[in-house]
């Protein structure tokens, strides 16, 4: 055999020693996902089971729910009574900042501040919503509501009495400022 020969067979079982190599690689790497496959599969299960996943009650039923903090103090209720259905969140002092309910009046948000005071209060009533705003003593210093004859807009002063108001209705539109006492000082039309 001389050197051209020799070379042409080692280029040969080359090809081959790399084909089989391939072959070789590819079924490593099926075994490879089929044992990380295998492994997911006892893994993921048995936790999906332990969070809920398929198992246990489709319904839970109770009148309250209470979801405390890492060191066991409540932060939010989930509540049904008689009358009314809510949902309270607290701060991490237990002051309340946020409930959000369902009465025989209807529905309403009420928002907080850190002191626990309410600043927000929203409503929708059957005579129509009510959105107002208090200042850090609670008194009203701006509302704004909608009813069937159409929306108003009142602004209060220091001591929540309304000092400004603006309404729209069938008839047109009128703005309307009082003194502190409560006098119209100015309206238009």
């Amino acid at each position: 055999m001389d050197t051209e020969e020799r070379l042409e067979k080692l280029e040969r079982e080359l090809c081959m020693e790399k084909r089989r190599n391939r072959w070789l690689l590819a079924a490593v790497g099926l075994g490879v996902m089929g044992v990380a496959f295998a492994w997911a599969l006892t893994t993921i299960t048995p936790t999906a089971q332990a969070q809920g996943a398929n198992i246990g009650p489709k319904v839970i039923r109770a009148h309250e729910f209470i979801l405390e903090d890492e060191n066991g103090k409540p932060r939010a209720t989930l509540g049904v009574d008689k009358d009314e259905a809510g949902l309270v969140l607290r701060d991490e002092t237990g002051k309340i900042r946020a409930v959000l309910g369902v009465s025989t009046d209807g529905p309403g948000l009420i928002l907080n501040d850190e002191t626990g005071n309410t600043r927000v209060g929203l409503v929708v009533r059957k005579d129509g919503p009510w959105l107002s705003l208090l200042d850090e003593t609670g008194r009203p210093r701006a509302g704004l509501n909608v009813n069937k004859d159409g929306p108003r807009l009142a602004l209060g002063d220091e001591t929540g009495k309304a000092r400004a108001g603006l309404t729209v209705s069938k008839d047109g539109a009128r703005l309307a400022l009082s003194d502190e006492t409560g006098k119209t000082i100015w309206s238009q039309p």
